[in-house]
């Protein structure tokens, strides 16, 4: 008879999963990804579950990576909610198994993975794109997302200054109350990107937030919102005129609006950069357009289940 899998709280994730152990093992992820090589990553384009009644999505994520021994799927339950609703946006829970016999090892909180592991990938991005000495950091959100990014840039790069916009107050206030170091609160998005050198944007929006004509060349974005085909976060302007990367080019063409209906061809991928088949230009105005993907799940629960085992035993 099988063991009962390990339930692993939202709290013990928070206190498992660090990213100067993430980073490493994400960037060897992608790399394994973006070489298409079967034995080391399966990982189909998520599947999505339209909730019509609630206003919401529910998607699968799953990945099977032979060499590492990891079988993991995700499950998160992603919602439009009205202005001033209490119930989450989004909730995912991620399971792990043996993937000999297919009988789950671990279930944990998902919700934790999922804003470290985005925020470890756009930093990476960062740490491969952006202009040698960047002072200046622009998060455009301030949401759970705007405050993982916060977090993982300012813990990896020395930025003289961090702007921050959102579209309330008070979620510029409560962003501000929630980090440890100082960031400068912004009137509009245009005053926080002006002479930025790195840009995030991690909105719920789903029309443009981020137009070129603000945005200093050679300056590096990673945009995290508008995963959905007819959202965007960026105008045309800039999509035309970055080079544009991405995690996944299946993904970007099922589920970014800023790529699909903008109609720009996609340079890279971030693993074909950390493998060394495409160059990082850093010189140019450079684009990363996050999507997640499951492998980046998958080797965060791994970590979070050895680490687990390793205080247990």
């Amino acid at each position: 008879m099988a063991e009962l899998p390990v339930v692993i709280s939202e709290n013990e994730v928070s206190r498992l999963l660090h990213y100067e152990e993430l980073i490493p093992r994400l960037e060897e992820a992608l790399a394994k990804y973006s070489r298409r090589d079967s034995s080391e990553v399966i990982q189909p384009v998520r599947s999505t579950l339209h909730l019509q009644k609630f206003n919401g999505n529910m998607c699968l994520m799953p990945t099977y990576m032979e060499n590492n021994g990891i079988l993991c799927t995700k499950f998160v339950g992603v919602y439009n909610r009205e202005k001033g609703c209490e119930l989450p946006s989004v909730n995912a829970t991620v399971v792990l198994l043996d993937p000999e016999t297919g009988s789950m090892k671990a279930v944990m909180e998902g919700n934790v993975i999922t804003c470290m592991r985005t925020a470890a990938v756009s930093a990476i991005s960062a740490k491969l794109l952006m202009p040698p000495k960047a002072e200046v950091l622009a998060i455009l959100g301030t949401g759970q997302q705007a405050l993982s990014h916060y977090t993982v840039f300012t813990e990896m790069f020395s930025f003289n200054e961090v702007r921050v916009w959102g579209h309330r107050k008070q979620g510029m206030s409560r962003f501000q109350s929630s980090v440890s170091g100082p960031v400068t609160l912004c009137d509009s998005a245009e005053a926080a990107v002006t002479g930025a050198d790195v840009i995030v944007t991690v909105t719920s929006s789903s029309e443009p937030v981020l137009f070129g004509q603000w945005v200093k060349p050679g300056a590096h974005v990673a945009a995290v919102g508008a995963c959905d085909p007819k959202y965007r976060e960026l105008d045309d302007v800039l999509m035309k005129e970055a080079v544009v990367y991405v995690d996944s080019r299946e993904g970007a063409m099922v589920e970014s609006g800023d790529i699909i209906l903008s109609g720009v061809e996609v340079f890279a991928e971030l693993g074909e950069i950390i493998s060394g088949g495409k160059p990082a230009l850093q010189e140019k105005t450079t684009l990363f357009k996050s999507l997640g993907m499951g492998v980046e799940d998958a080797v965060s629960a791994k970590l979070v289940f050895e680490q687990w085992k390793s205080t247990t035993n």
